[in-house]
């Protein structure tokens, strides 16, 4: 038996219809809602064979049908194929981001909760991990008494500011003269051989003791930090929303999934060398996602980390919504951590 055009149309049509209102859908609603110019009949006979063909389940004897993993695997696969991704939410997003977040922390926690708000699914975005970011300036501002700010830019665009006591006799073009000092002997150095060449450095210059001392504290907690990857989750009570998980077994279970950090990393960086995923009930390998769709991209620093975004939904996700904001989120993360406003394209990658 084939999968012609026709069937095609009309299981398209259920798709569409099940993901909009989550009911069986039945050849009545199909003929009445659709213009195909088909019988009620002739689309029943070929519901019937599409279930055959295991793209179609029946709940029960007397409903409707819903579709299957297959169907929404195929469905994904042709939205891909044809382009029919929705990115109508790229402006919308980067207005989300005006007034740049200097925090790499506070970008991913805002990342997520814009996702989860604009899809109403759970979502999870993950700091960049892999090569470490290297240094690139260090800047001392004299902000009162004794006290200056320490500014630290890296090649990742990530920035760090923390306060520090100076001495009383440091004048605005000392701290100048100590902050081009650092960044010639340490630029282009990874914050671990930052942070092993300071106590040399602190010895040589030693007038500066209090400084510099000052500059080794916010290096090492920056890079202890860099090396943990953050990770933010937004909108997890999204999923309660959904009839999928009234039954509260399920809803227990995906609540203690969420709450387990490092499996729920897992998960989501589970294919991240790729630009784009879409994992659609079993393929998730996860139990108590059986009846979830995980859909994932990648954004990328300008020193060469990459990171993940994902939305966690129903398997009747709206798909191309949600897959054009992660695309669109993707490309304002990376240009927010590139530094230099020219966005990444998002390689093609497979689903």
């Amino acid at each position: 038996m084939d999968m012609d055009e026709r069937k095609l149309r009309i299981l398209q049509a259920i798709i569409d219809d099940y993901i909009l209102t989550g009911i069986p859908v039945g050849s009545r609603t199909i003929s009445k809602k659709y213009d195909m110019g088909l019988s009620s009949a002739t689309i029943r006979n070929e519901m019937s064979d599409l279930e055959e063909l295991g793209y179609l389940d029946q709940p029960h004897v007397s409903a409707g049908r819903i579709p299957s993993t297959k169907a929404y695997r195929l469905y994904v696969d042709t939205l891909m194929r044809n382009g029919r991704i929705q990115s109508d939410t790229a402006d919308s997003i980067r207005a989300l981001f005006q007034g740049r977040i200097s925090q790499m922390e506070d970008v991913i926690d805002h990342a997520a909760q814009v996702i989860s708000s604009l899809t109403n699914y759970t979502a999870v975005v993950l700091s960049p991990k892999g090569v470490q970011p290297r240094l690139e300036t260090i800047q001392l501002v004299p902000i009162g008494q004794g006290m200056a700010l320490v500014v630290i830019v890296t090649d990742s665009g990530i920035i760090r500011d923390n306060v520090i006591r100076v001495g009383r006799e440091m004048d605005q073009d000392t701290l100048y003269n100590i902050s081009r000092a650092l960044t010639g002997e340490l630029r282009g150095k990874t914050l671990t051989e930052v942070c092993a060449l300071m106590p040399n450095l602190i010895e040589r210059m030693r007038e500066n003791n209090e400084v510099l001392e000052g500059i080794y504290g916010c290096l090492s907690s920056d890079q202890q930090s860099g090396r943990r990857t953050h990770m933010a989750v937004g909108g997890t009570s999204n999923m309660l929303a959904y009839p999928e998980y009234n039954d509260m077994d399920k809803a227990r279970n995906f609540l203690s999934l969420m709450e387990t950090r490092d499996k729920l990393a897992e998960i989501i960086q589970g294919n991240g060398e790729m630009a784009f995923t879409v994992r659609i009930g079993p393929e998730t390998g996860v139990p108590e996602m059986s009846d979830c769709s995980i859909v994932t991209a990648t954004y990328s620093t300008r020193g060469g980390q990459q990171g993940t975004i994902g939305v966690i939904g129903p398997t009747r996700m709206r798909y191309s919504r949600v897959l054009g904001i992660l695309i669109a989120m993707g490309h304002e993360l990376t240009d927010l951590f590139s530094g230099d406003g020219d966005s990444r394209s998002m390689k093609g990658g497979t689903l």
